[in-house]
């Protein structure tokens, strides 16, 4: 069976057993602060199952694009590696809102996987909790499954949580030996041996999870279950590696095309690539952006470590975005939004490959030269991996894969320290420094911190609480303010401060926790008269910096629209 058959079958299975079908969630979540990207096919449910939200239709099915790049699903470092981990997946999933339970769920799961799927009932093994006597029976009652071929597991393997605190239950996965022969298998292999491929997980969930530790029963009951595709598609096509499926093999057929390199001869730099452009395309298609921070980083990180592969197959110049039709037209079928956005997918990828090959040929060269120089064992120095990321913006993930590669470790508590030690050099590197311990205040008065008036006047009359001589001027807080203090993008404001024949010229206004600084530039003699001194704006400066921000925002709205809708 070809992988969007598979696909097709799973769903239109529960859609006989009246499921109602439920079009994937974006990888990008939508209200829900607490991921970077949607990892799981419970993620568009989880109002459901926290009791916040009715669901629509008590049966559903569907098939969830899935992203496990970092937290407690981070396979990022085996991704290429081993055969199956990946960084993008589709997790095939049939739900119960408070309708059938565990009784059917576990007829209907070997029914497909044995009836319609046609799966070899002697390479079959399943796992249930401990704990759970109802599920162990339902597996003798409604399946033939060999009474030894069901084996009892602990709350690390057969109990599903959402959190901490939250609705949880025990779960009965599905495994599949892959072995050559199936006179050697035995169930101590199982949740050990990766020749035993777990399919399918079956989560009952039941309970809720207390603050204090405790479970209590909830008043429903739900069915949540997630199969990967990638791995049935494996078992099913007779394969022992997912990338030798037809959900890879296009782009790995095309990326040997280009590099005139075969798969079989080095499969690690297609594998990495085969799967990374996938994370790329649909992330990218969902809404997401490369950038410094957050998921937009994750991006990144990803775009550069398949980048780097590529230089393995002798791809010099960017390549991945060719790869995004070949991509589409695999995948369209069932997620059309890729096609549909396939232009602004390929003017992203080929953009950030751009800016990175300028710097990466560079970075890979310095560090061909520390690795020149040391033995197998040996470890790059904090320094020097800081280096590499510092002058030619070489991410330290790429430093550790390359140094694996040649059996030499980074110390990277030393690259921690010195990207401490930047931070805080960049911190001090202000325009003027803030901290109590680099300045020596004199005190005018004891009122503590600043208020700022200046949304409501551009001109005060105020009182100098303290101020402390600088070089080549004198910063100054007063007891209420008009200037603007730098804060959100915005540069603080310019003005004046004069007091008895002192007028002295504002050029900075920067914030310390609660306190308004002045940056002032002048001369005072007598600072007897500070408490009462005239304070004024500069409003054709402040007005500049206000359209200037204002319109970055609506630049960045604009580009971020743009590119979406491309």
């Amino acid at each position: 069976m070809k992988s969007s058959e598979i696909r097709k079958s799973f769903i239109e299975f529960f859609q006989k057993k009246d499921h109602k079908f439920i079009r994937s969630a974006p990888v990008v979540p939508i209200g829900d602060p607490t991921l970077l990207f949607t990892n799981a096919g419970m993620n568009q449910f989880k109002p459901i199952f926290l009791d916040e939200s009715k669901p629509e239709h008590v049966r559903a099915v569907n098939s969830q694009k899935c992203i496990r790049v970092s937290g407690k699903h981070n396979d990022l470092e085996e991704v290429g590696i081993d055969t199956f981990h990946h960084t993008f997946f589709e997790m095939l999933g049939n739900w119960s809102f408070g309708d059938y339970y565990k009784k059917d769920a576990i007829k209907w799961a070997w029914e497909l996987l044995t009836d319609v799927w046609g799966l070899d009932k002697k390479r079959l093994w399943v796992t249930v909790y401990k704990e759970d006597q109802e599920a162990y029976d339902f597996w003798f009652s409604q399946t033939d499954i060999k009474e030894d071929r069901v084996l009892w597991f602990g709350k690390k393997e057969n109990f599903w949580e959402m959190g901490e605190t939250g609705p949880c239950g025990p779960c009965s996965e599905i495994h599949y030996y892959i072995g050559e022969n199936t006179a050697n298998q035995s169930s101590e292999g199982v949740n050990i041996d990766d020749q035993y491929w777990e399919l399918w997980n079956l989560v009952f969930i039941q309970n809720e999870r207390l603050a204090d530790g405790s479970l209590v029963q909830l008043s429903q009951s739900h069915v949540d279950t997630g199969a990967g595709l990638e791995r049935i598609t494996s078992v099913l096509q007779n394969k022992t590696s997912n990338y030798e499926t037809d959900l890879f093999q296009p782009v790995i057929k095309e990326l040997e095309s280009k590099s005139k390199i075969k798969y079989v001869d080095n499969p690690v730099p297609f594998q990495v690539i085969a799967d990374h452009i996938r994370m790329l395309c649909f992330s990218i298609a969902d809404g997401a952006l490369p950038s410094n921070e957050g998921r937009g980083y994750v991006l990144r990180r990803i775009l550069r470590r398949a980048s780097r592969f590529g230089r393995v197959l002798k791809l010099e110049e960017p390549f991945l975005h060719k790869l995004v039709p070949t991509l589409c037209e695999l995948m369209s079928g069932a997620y059309p939004e890729l096609t549909e956005k396939s232009t602004h997918i390929k003017l992203v990828i080929g953009t950030e490959e751009t800016l990175f090959n300028q710097t990466l040929g560079r970075g890979i060269n310095h560090l061909e030269k520390l690795i020149d120089k040391l033995d197998s064992g040996s470890t790059i120095s904090g320094e020097d991996a800081f280096k590499l990321y510092d002058t030619y913006g070489f991410p330290i993930d790429l430093t550790q894969l390359i140094a694996r590669e040649n059996d030499i470790k980074v110390d990277e508590d030393g690259f921690d320290s010195e990207m401490s030690k930047q931070k805080k050099k960049a911190r001090q590197s202000g325009k003027f420094k803030l901290k109590d311990k680099n300045i020596n205040w004199v005190t005018l008065s004891s009122e503590k911190d600043s208020e700022f008036v200046g949304y409501e006047y551009l001109k005060t009359s105020s009182r100098v609480l303290k101020y402390a001589e600088i070089e080549n001027g004198f910063i100054i807080v007063l007891d209420k303010t008009p200037f603007y203090a730098e804060s959100g993008g915005q540069v603080g404001d310019r003005g004046s401060i004069s007091f008895d024949g002192v007028d002295l010229t504002v050029i900075d206004v920067q914030k310390q926790n609660e306190m308004i600084v002045h940056l002032c530039k002048g001369e005072v003699s007598n600072w007897s008269k500070a408490n009462s001194v005239k304070c004024s704006v500069d409003e054709d400066h402040r007005n500049n910096v206000k359209r200037n921000h204002t319109a970055t925002h609506l630049l960045h709205a604009a580009l971020k629209l743009s590119l979406i809708h491309i």
